[in-house]
């Protein structure tokens, strides 16, 4: 499957947002964006000209695209599975990405960023239900324990976590570090996801 090889801060400076594509780094003051929030190139600090209506739009889109790091194709399908459930479009497009397995890896803290969060999951560090899963896709439900699988506890990363990860969780998962277990205990809501995104000018990209 296709994937972008580049500097993952180019994105955050191309969409002028950070995306916490790089895990600790991104909260600390080595951060390129923090150095240089210019847009990335040789014209990046030129004077910009004011973008159109469909231009902010479709910077908002890429920008979501980019922080779940999902493709153009399977982004489309999730924002044609959220226009069909009930409910408000956007909030139910967020929830579903959400709701992502690679995702929920990182939010619980067992990865440093989505990017690692979904190499573990594809490494089969990870069980569903005591089940081994693979597919960083896989969409989590209410009641699902997500756990490192058993014949991964050694391994220097995963005991380092027991100590804790330092990470906040958001209100819709709770963590057992000492057995690296973390459950669903609710669907995720609109106010649970801290990403700075504004999802109207997504359904107003695809409703054009």
């Amino acid at each position: 499957m296709a994937r972008y090889t580049g500097s993952v801060c180019r994105m955050c400076r191309r969409e002028g947002a950070k995306l916490f594509l790089k895990g600790d780094k991104c909260y600390s003051q080595k951060c390129t964006f923090n150095v240089r929030p210019t847009p990335p190139g040789q014209h990046g600090q030129a004077r910009q000209r004011k973008m159109s209506e469909y231009g902010i739009q479709l910077r908002e889109k890429q920008k979501c695209r980019r922080a779940y790091g999902v493709l153009e194709v399977q982004f489309a399908h999730y924002y044609e599975k959220a226009a069909n459930m009930r409910g408000v479009t956007g909030e139910n497009l967020l929830c579903l990405l959400e709701r992502r397995l690679d995702n929920v890896v990182y939010r619980l803290g067992f990865g440093a960023s989505r990017a690692q969060a979904r190499q573990i999951v594809l490494h089969g560090h990870i069980t569903v239900n005591g089940k081994r899963v693979n597919v960083p896709s896989f969409s989590v439900k209410e009641g699902d324990k997500i756990a490192i699988h058993e014949a991964s506890h050694d391994i220097e990363h995963f005991k380092a976590l027991r100590e804790g990860t330092g990470r906040t969780l958001p209100q819709w998962l709770t963590m057992d570090a000492e057995n690296l277990t973390g459950t669903v205990s609710t669907l995720p809501r609109r106010e649970d996801i801290d990403l700075t995104i504004n999802e109207q000018l997504i359904v107003e990209y695809y409703s054009r």
